[in-house]
């Protein structure tokens, strides 16, 4: 059985240092709540090249309930307009907010979208929700510049596990969800 690297990630404040500035070509990133449909065309289009599987594995009714939850926070990029990627959160006390999705589809990548839409998706969440904490997961199986973007806009590494390549994304999450649990004596 092949084993992916998975790394684990916190923020425990808001993004420091001034925004990133839109980068050139009418770009917007703004909290939306996308149809089920909408939302599905968005989210194949950026996580089927990284083997997603969360959401096609959930059935209609769970993920259209998801995306009118108060506890979801969805953000999309969009290019002129075009839905170009999206940044999603999960609110959860008292574990803080789960960076749920993350990601650009592939015609819209090398253009600086990513760290900009992390940037505003991070700051907006933070100043609509105050978590104590945002926390996501990463793997080998993800987009190489992942990981360092997510260091670079200040998250830390909290755990590093190999997990077997035929686990779930809601595995991943319990995973994620039990490796904080002992912090939450110490905050």
């Amino acid at each position: 059985m092949r084993l992916v690297s998975t790394t684990y990630l916190e923020l425990t404040h808001p993004p420091v240092g001034d925004p990133l500035v839109a980068p050139g070509g009418d770009v917007t990133v703004a909290a939306e709540r996308p149809t089920y449909d909408e939302y599905m065309r968005l989210w194949r289009s950026v996580g089927e090249p990284l083997d997603w599987d969360g959401r096609l594995i959930t059935p209609a009714e769970e993920v259209e309930a998801i995306l009118v939850s108060p506890s979801a926070q969805i953000f999309v990029a969009r290019f002129r307009g075009e839905a170009a990627g999206l940044c999603e959160f999960n609110k959860s006390q008292p574990l803080g907010s789960e960076m749920i999705y993350f990601g650009l589809s592939p015609a819209f990548q090398e253009r600086r979208l990513g760290p900009y839409l992390l940037d505003v998706a991070l700051r907006e969440h933070w100043k609509t929700n105050s978590p104590h904490r945002v926390w996501l997961h990463t793997d080998t199986w993800d987009d190489p510049r992942a990981l360092p973007l997510y260091k670079r806009i200040g998250f830390r590494v909290f755990a590093t596990l190999d997990l077997p390549e035929t686990i779930t994304e809601e595995e991943y999450r319990a995973i994620g969800r039990e490796l904080l649990r002992p912090s939450l004596v110490s905050e």
